[in-house]
């Protein structure tokens, strides 16, 4: 058969993703925060993009403007308690101390003021004066190297020590490592790393559990063979195996309730006391409360929506005024872009709240009943339900959290496996029978520990059909130790 060049015409279909498409998708898997992040960047690229200034806009209405809400869609309901806010109680004639020394001053020195009460006009106050600051722990580290070491190469070294430190002051890599780096010996390094480990709080620069404790008990003189010999085998501990560290470190009873006393009061994490990081709070994206005639209001959350204008006055103006071609394409597709953008965002929140409302309608006994009542959901369901494709209902609630009368709550927390009922009964959410579990080992007498056995024994009494294996992993992920642990554990407190 001969090869020879020809030209066919063939005709598929095929599903083009565009640009535009893309981004739609994309902005249904951002939290409030990555959403917030990207329209700043959005509103740094496009010249025809602006926010929402409800002021700007009571008084200057531009007209021709395009909201991310179109006209046909009612806005959402203000949330409960914002329509119109409370005035702050200040009391400005509180004082700090009511009755006054014997000497007639008011008793609060350099703070100045009359009667008690800060000073705030007296051109005086300083506002950074009164936050107090946070030490790091590298600049505490470092203020003790300054004072302690005074050899120019061996505080070099100490400050490669002091970068080596984890979050919770240990020291992680090799030191064979530093050596290399600083082309010095190792013998050096340890000589400074030995020093280092002497500096406040104690415990410092180790690298094991082990070595952190033996430090502190070193600072504290109460390091001694026994006390060594107990931390060498800190695994027996864990474990409440007491005979065996009795017979291990020659001890009594009474002497090893007293070591196992001190160890417990030392810091396994002495660097935690600095760096202090403070919590963000979660910002609901959703938000559910109960209707006053029965049934729930599940609303988005105002604050979380952006709030984004296309400009159109402005692009009337400007491309009006373009001297070539390239200049109205160019803004022709920022135009485009900006609409598409408001388009997307519109459709993001019709998601979500669409999304949410078939969570609290299918979920609906959790709410009123509490945990055990949460029934085995996953995302075929809900995407079923609201004419929708399972990857969809996937991106909307990833990072999308729900503020119920229960709590907050990420919208994936309602998706849960569905374990089998005994004699073919009803199907039980698998987070239902972890709650279930951990409250039959919180109410579990010290004399009479439930076994991974007894717990299947009890569950399928409340026809849950569950194996054994499935309870012991259960408890593991909830870092609830065996009965054998358990029943040591409740020895002890005893």
């Amino acid at each position: 058969m001969a090869l020879t060049p020809r030209l066919d015409l063939r005709q598929t279909q095929s599903l083009v993703m565009t640009p535009q498409l893309q981004q739609a998708i994309k902005l249904l898997q951002l939290s409030n925060l990555e959403l917030t992040t990207f329209i700043e960047q959005e509103l740094e690229r496009n010249p025809l993009l602006e926010t929402d200034d409800r002021e700007r806009a009571a008084t200057d209405e531009a007209p021709g403007e395009v909201d991310s809400r179109t006209a046909d869609e009612p806005l959402v309901d203000s949330l409960p308690g914002q329509a119109e806010e409370a005035p702050l109680d200040l009391d400005y004639d509180n004082t700090f101390n009511n009755d006054s020394p014997a000497d007639g001053s008011d008793g609060l020195g350099d703070w100045g003021g009359r009667g008690g009460r800060l000073d705030f006009e007296n051109g005086e106050s300083n506002y950074e004066q009164t936050v107090a600051r946070d030490v790091s722990l590298r600049d505490h580290l470092t203020g003790q190297l300054n004072m302690d070491v005074t050899d120019p190469a061996d505080r070099l070294i100490g400050v490669h020590l002091i970068e080596m430190l984890d979050e919770s002051g240990y020291l992680i890599g090799s030191l064979d490592d530093v050596a290399e780096k600083l082309a010095c010996p190792v013998e050096r390094v340890e000589t400074v790393l030995t020093r280092l480990q002497r500096f406040e709080p104690p415990g410092l620069f180790a690298r094991s559990l082990a070595e952190c404790l033996a430090l502190q008990l070193r600072d504290k003189n109460r390091f001694d063979p026994a006390m060594q010999c107990l931390l060498d085998h800190l695994d027996l501990l864990a474990r409440r195996d007491f005979s065996g560290l009795m017979r291990l470190c020659g001890v009594d009873t009474e002497d090893l309730t007293e070591m196992i006393a001190e160890i417990r009061a030392l810091d396994p994490k002495p660097a935690l006391a600095f760096d202090h990081v403070v919590a963000q709070p979660i910002t609901p994206d959703v938000l559910m409360r109960a209707a006053p005639g029965g049934g729930w209001i599940v609303e988005l959350n105002s604050e979380t929506l952006p709030r984004v204008l296309v400009n159109t006055r402005y692009y009337t103006k400007v491309v009006t005024a373009a001297r070539n071609k390239e200049e109205k394409t160019y803004l022709s597709e920022r135009f485009q872009s900006a609409n598409w953008l408001v388009k997307s965002l519109h459709q993001r929140a019709t998601t979500i709240l669409k999304v949410a409302s078939e969570l609290v309608r299918q979920q609906e006994a959790f709410f009123q009943k509490g945990i055990q009542h949460l029934r085995p959901l996953v995302l075929r369901d809900i995407a079923t339900a609201i004419s929708m494709h399972e990857s969809t209902v996937s991106r909307v609630t990833a990072n999308k959290y729900m503020a119920t009368p229960r709590g907050i709550y990420e919208l994936k927390y309602f998706f849960t496996q569905a374990i089998a009922g005994s004699d073919g009964g009803e199907a039980h959410s698998a987070e239902s029978v972890r709650y279930r579990i951990k409250a039959l080992i919180d109410a579990e007498a010290p004399n009479d520990i439930l076994s991974d056995d007894r717990i299947v024994d009890i569950l399928k009494a409340e026809s849950v059909d569950i194996a054994r294996r499935t309870v012991a992993k259960y408890r593991e992920a909830m870092h609830i130790s065996s009965s054998v642990q358990r029943r040591r554990e409740k020895a002890t407190e005893r």
